[in-house]
């Protein structure tokens, strides 16, 4: 290939299609767990978490309900990955040979965001939250219905393999993804270029501006107890039994169990057979969703 301007931008918009298509085509589990949170500038404050009102008889005037203000932030951070290619591997038609590193970059965009939020609920055991607590505690404050603090959990205690469960059917998710600037190819291929002047290397990546972080802790429960039926039903029932501020039920519906491939018969045994060893229906079977997560190995 003749190397000029007109050339190496055909081969742009080559690498371009190739890395959104395998962006496009390349599984991701995170939007299960965390909801998307777009920002606008450095930062965002989440100041309504753990917020809660009620609704009343409405009598005389309206009354305005005081919130607790949270002072939860969560700072973008900037995230680049990058390669090179000799300006002679183009000169010879070679460039062929880097599609499947193209398409990786594509890949690694979309489930990026997978290593950055599960790594983020592994961590929740030692990671405060907007309360003041680790995510995945046994104390989390909350008012009860005379407007005493009574401490809440949302962990089973053990020393074993962490498993979840996740109630995913509300709009507002257990974790935050919060997205500055989407994943968006960047090239260095112009003669004008240091690297190509200096090196003959054109360089071609991918960069964003994003970062993660805790969102409600009542939609999501811990245990690092042995997954089993005794296990998975004292789970479910502490999240069933959630209440907010008030002493009014959250109405938490724990729809998702989420494993480890090292826990996936397990899982499987628990919620998806609809007959147990002894011939006994399962009366667990379809109480949730198993999801086998490969980032919290």
């Amino acid at each position: 290939m003749i190397v000029n301007q007109s050339n190496l931008a055909d081969l742009a918009r080559g690498f371009n299609l190739i890395f959104q298509n395998a962006l496009d085509a390349a599984p991701s589990q995170w939007d299960k767990v965390a909801m998307l949170v777009p920002s606008t500038g450095s930062e965002e404050h989440y100041g309504w978490l753990g917020s809660t009102t009620q609704f009343r008889e409405w009598i005389g005037d309206r009354v305005i309900q005081g919130l607790r203000v949270s002072d939860f932030t969560i700072k973008n951070k900037d995230y680049e990955n990058t390669f090179g290619i000799l300006k002679t591997t183009i000169e010879d038609d070679k460039y062929g040979v880097y599609n499947p590193a193209i398409q990786n970059l594509g890949m690694d965009a979309k489930q990026h965001p997978d290593l950055l939020v599960f790594a983020l609920m592994a961590a929740g055991f030692a990671s405060l939250c907007y309360d003041g607590q680790y995510f995945f505690d046994t104390d989390h404050p909350v008012l009860d219905a005379n407007g005493a603090t009574t401490s809440v959990s949302n962990f089973g205690g053990g020393a074993g393999t962490a498993w979840y469960l996740i109630d995913d059917t509300r709009p507002v998710k257990p974790f935050i993804f919060q997205k500055r600037k989407d994943y968006t190819p960047a090239f260095m291929d112009s003669d004008s270029d240091e690297s190509v002047f200096m090196r003959k290397e054109l360089r071609y990546g991918i960069d964003a501006r994003v970062n993660v972080g805790y969102g409600l802790w009542q939609l999501a429960y811990a245990s690092k107890q042995t997954l089993d039926a005794t296990n998975y039903v004292a789970a479910r029932t502490a999240m069933l039994s959630l209440k907010k501020d008030g002493g009014i039920p959250l109405n938490i519906r724990p729809s998702v169990l989420l494993v480890p491939p090292s826990l996936e018969k397990a899982a499987l045994d628990v919620v998806k057979a609809t007959q147990l060893a002894s011939g006994a229906t399962n009366v667990l079977a379809s109480t949730a969703r198993v999801e086998v997560c490969s980032w919290l190995s």
